[in-house]
């Protein structure tokens, strides 16, 4: 197998981009979207939209009773699955559309794996059915509200569910053949479906959890002792993203669908950082 193209950003370094990757072309950036979704609901609830505490049966038609409220969705505390049921092997989202979204809200309450509240469990149905209530609450599409909100605010250009094609880049399998990229861009495009350019999505990291432009980072970000992060992975990329107290922060990104590489590759640069001095 050739190389796998990497790009690294982060606050000890100048960018590093290998085997084909590129700093301004985009990537799918997986589940880094969920960020950028809890920012939204943060965002949404400090305009008087909605709160965190509200129940989800306001924004959207679910059986009474499941007792979910968006802050559950955003901590993954809603006792749903982690992903919708019946998903296709090799392209798993391109049948769950808003319809198949609803089909889902209108027996929610045999999905639950539990009482909300409890234990989290990551969930891509749940950012799914936060993205819907978002929609809801504020009456606009999740991106057309994720680009007033947050993007634009932060006069963020580059983050998109569908970049020109001519600017896209994706991993490549077996003999060097591109792969064909998840379609994310309906019900789960809260969940994961975004894309970005490197560069851009550094920025997002740097501006979101280090400088802090739009307030405290969102419920979203996983914490790790002095870490906050976040990672995603789809069939052709892989993301790690994560900043330190100190403002140290990283960004790796991989044309591959495995994530451990990523992960361990972000993190010991955070350990060089704390143990060496600056470039």
């Amino acid at each position: 197998m050739p190389p796998v193209p990497i790009c690294i950003l982060s606050s000890n370094h100048a960018p590093r981009v290998s085997h084909g990757h590129d700093l301004d072309r985009f990537v799918q950036i997986g589940s880094l979207t969920k960020p950028l979704t809890g920012t939204l609901l943060a965002r949404l609830a400090e305009a008087g939209v909605l709160q965190l505490d509200d129940p989800l049966d306001q924004f959207l038609r679910i059986p009474a009773g499941t007792g979910i409220t968006l802050r559950h969705l955003v901590e993954h505390t809603a006792a749903l699955p982690r992903v919708p049921p019946r998903l296709r092997r090799l392209d798993p989202y391109a049948d769950f559309d808003f319809e198949a979204l609803n089909a889902i809200l209108e027996r929610l309450d045999t999905f639950t794996t539990g009482a909300p509240g409890g234990e989290a469990e990551y969930s891509n149905l749940g950012y799914a059915v936060l993205g819907a209530a978002l929609s809801a609450a504020a009456g606009a599409p999740y991106e057309e509200l994720l680009n007033r909100h947050v993007l634009t605010p932060l006069n963020i250009t580059e983050v998109t569910s569908n970049p020109p094609s001519a600017r896209r880049l994706s991993g490549r399998g077996f003999l060097g053949r591109p792969l064909r990229p998840w379609t994310m861009n309906g019900a789960i495009l809260p969940a994961g479906g975004m894309w970005a350019t490197p560069r851009e999505a550094a920025r997002l990291v740097t501006e979101l959890l280090v400088e802090r432009k739009l307030g405290e980072p969102a419920l979203t970000w996983q914490t790790s002792g002095r870490l906050r992060w976040h990672n995603g992975a789809t069939r052709g990329a892989s993301v790690f993203a994560g900043a330190l107290e100190d403002g140290t922060w990283v960004m790796v990104h991989r044309l591959s669908g495995r994530p451990a590489p990523t992960e361990n590759t972000a993190v010991q640069i955070l350990k060089d950082a704390i143990t060496k001095p600056s470039d």
